[in-house]
């Protein structure tokens, strides 16, 4: 699975974006993009930075090796210019597709490449997988991306998943009231 679409306002400007699956030979490049998108000072670059929200790491190695080896889950990653800029995770499940992970170069946040890679995680959820909905948690405290996924279709279903406390594996929280919500966005047989 590659596709490549042609834009002129991703990373440098004037190059193509590619879409491909991650490999194993991904895992360092990926676990240091979506390190560099939520935690640390290099994440408030761009506006997707979880910095103030929780400390420690988003992903390491094991756990994106993991990822790829899973037969339902797919890393779909972004490359403009020979260099990843883009990744998510999609899941497909018996409920539809989960997307996670989710994670845009912080210096090439605000160019619309996100809304990009979203709509190409959403047609091969669509189309390749059949699926009818994608779901995702978003972290609530974060209202800003919640309603920038909202204005893409997305809803929130009203349902609360605890974060893991304890688990170091998914940050160190800064907050003692941090919970996650719910999105949804049913999508059409062929998203476009």
């Amino acid at each position: 699975m590659t596709t490549t679409e042609t834009d002129d306002a991703v990373g440098r400007g004037g190059s193509e974006l590619r879409y491909r699956a991650a490999v194993p030979d991904d895992v360092p490049a990926l676990v240091e993009l979506v390190n560099s998108c939520y935690r640390g000072d290099v994440s408030r670059r761009g506006w997707t930075t979880e910095a103030d929200l929780l400390d420690g790491q988003r992903v390491d190695e094991d756990v994106m090796g993991a990822l790829l080896a899973r037969t339902n889950t797919l890393v779909l990653v972004a490359e403009s210019g020979g260099e990843l800029v883009a990744c998510c995770e999609l899941q497909r499940g018996t409920g539809g597709a989960y997307f996670g992970m989710f994670s845009v170069r912080p210096t090439a946040q605000g160019s619309g490449l996100g809304r990009r890679v979203l709509a190409e995680a959403e047609r091969i959820a669509a189309r390749t997988w059949g699926c009818r909905l994608m779901r995702m948690k978003v972290l609530k405290q974060r209202s800003d991306l919640i309603a920038w996924y909202e204005r893409r279709g997305y809803t929130n279903t009203g349902r609360t998943i605890p974060f893991p406390y304890g688990d170091a594996s998914f940050g160190l929280p800064k907050r003692s009231d941090l919970a996650f919500v719910e999105l949804t966005r049913e999508l059409p047989a062929e998203a476009d």
